[in-house]
């Protein structure tokens, strides 16, 4: 008779947790040079093994269409031997990176003699739930590995193909380098059951991260038992101040909204000062035509915008609060600095919010006012970026207030513990 371990008779998803957690504590204690050595492979393998990914992707992406998803969300599925040279650049910038893994964050000799350390170590198995973004697998592999975590991947079924060859790359150079393959695993199973026991783990996983739009994000925050880091949308403000340059803050909105409008950075509704109104929005409209941005405009904007080139339609009360990922914006003329203010705080998901102004007074009661992870004085919302913020791939944008927020790089991806160093020390 054949008796079956406690191990055999647990579900995939649990399976795979467990091998995460072991896997995790070998790789807490290793060098630098050990887990260095472990991107590199990654990396070159990404680029041997290009072919096989983008083949991968490629059926991934004639679903999508095939199914009549947006053209922004398809952008965002799709691999090229240009991307994924990209992402295997990114890995090699990770790579290079301090290793945070041991990092004394303050210590000090007690007035009894004791010397006290508190260190970083990494948080152990980190879960990361996410929507059609392939990148996200080696951005989170990467961060994962150089922090001396575990990672359990969980993508969309519309990446699977990608996410399954993206995760079988890594894995044989991981374990070519020396390292546990299972540090690295693709969370068993395509159906929402699978998302839902990733997120029941507690006690196999120490954190999740929800990478997606508004309603995966709601889903995990208040669903999981297992703590959760939560990355918010991206309702992103430019507001245009009536001290500002009005060459300048062209470029700067036609950046933040057209560069890559797919993403979470992108500009999704325009303020402007109405003492700068008339000169700026006919060219700003003219501007946003040209990339092929639709304006959704209030009635104050709709007077600018007759003799525009824009596509310019009424705005309803729907599109303040709307992330459109789309070559789309709301507008909106305001009577101040001041009720700039009011319209974010009302309308921001907290995620990034820009002003474009020539006045240091503004400039600093904007930034002291407005409460999001980032905000941008004379520059494009597209910089709140992991990358751009020379952190290396991100494992996300963290919209709330404790432990991490803002771009999440290495730092955040550990926790810390003291270290108590006596001499034969006993508390009297």
């Amino acid at each position: 008779m054949t008796t079956l371990s406690p191990y055999d008779s647990m579900s995939p998803v649990t399976q795979a947790a467990y091998r995460a957690k072991a896997a995790a504590a070998d790789l807490a204690p290793l060098p630098r040079v050990t887990k260095d050595d472990a991107l590199l492979a990654i990396a070159d393998a990404l680029e041997v093994r290009t072919r096989e990914i983008v083949e991968a992707n490629a059926r991934d992406v004639a679903k999508a269409r095939a199914a009549g998803t947006g053209d922004a969300l398809v952008d965002r599925l799709t691999l090229t031997p240009e991307r994924v040279r990209a992402i295997a650049a990114d890995v090699r910038h990770v790579a290079a990176l301090p290793d945070p893994v041991g990092e004394v964050v303050r210590g000090s000799t007690l007035p009894n003699g004791l010397d006290l350390r508190q260190v970083r170590v990494p948080l152990g198995v980190v879960g990361i739930i996410y929507e059609a973004r392939p990148n996200v697998t080696v951005d989170a592999a990467a961060l994962c590995l150089k922090s001396g975590n575990a990672v359990l991947l969980r993508g969309s079924a519309s990446a699977y193909e990608s996410n399954t060859a993206l995760v079988r790359v890594i894995r044989d150079a991981v374990g070519g380098a020396g390292l546990p393959a299972d540090a690295v695993q693709l969370v068993p199973g395509e159906s929402r059951e699978s998302v839902h026991e990733l997120m029941r783990a507690r006690g196999l996983v120490d954190v999740l991260i929800p990478r997606g739009g508004a309603s995966l994000i709601r889903t995990v925050v208040t669903e999981s038992t297992v703590p959760v880091i939560e990355t918010g949308t991206g309702n992103c403000h430019v507001y245009v101040d009536a001290d500002a340059d009005i060459d300048m803050a062209v470029d700067i909105l036609v950046n933040s909204k057209a560069q890559r409008p797919s993403v979470c950075n992108a500009a999704e509704t325009l303020l402007v000062h109405q003492d700068i109104a008339a000169d700026f929005l006919p060219r700003a409209l003219d501007a946003l035509a040209d990339a092929g941005v639709t304006v959704h405009a209030d009635d104050r904007v709709m007077a600018y915008a007759k003799d525009s080139r824009a596509t310019v339609v009424p705005a309803t009360q729907d599109d303040w609060d709307t992330e459109y990922l789309s070559y789309d914006i709301a507008a909106a003329v305001v009577d101040s600095l001041d009720k700039a203010v009011a319209h974010i705080r009302l309308w921001s998901s907290g995620h990034t919010e820009a002003i474009v102004t020539s006045s240091q007074q503004a400039a600093r009661r904007f930034t002291q006012l407005v409460d999001s992870t980032t905000v941008a004085v004379n520059a494009s919302t597209r910089f709140t970026d992991g990358g751009q913020f020379g952190f290396g791939a991100e494992i996300g944008i963290s919209t709330q207030k404790l432990h991490a927020r803002g771009p999440m790089g290495l730092p955040e991806l550990t926790s810390t513990k003291y270290i108590v160093t006596g001499d034969g020390h006993i508390r009297r």
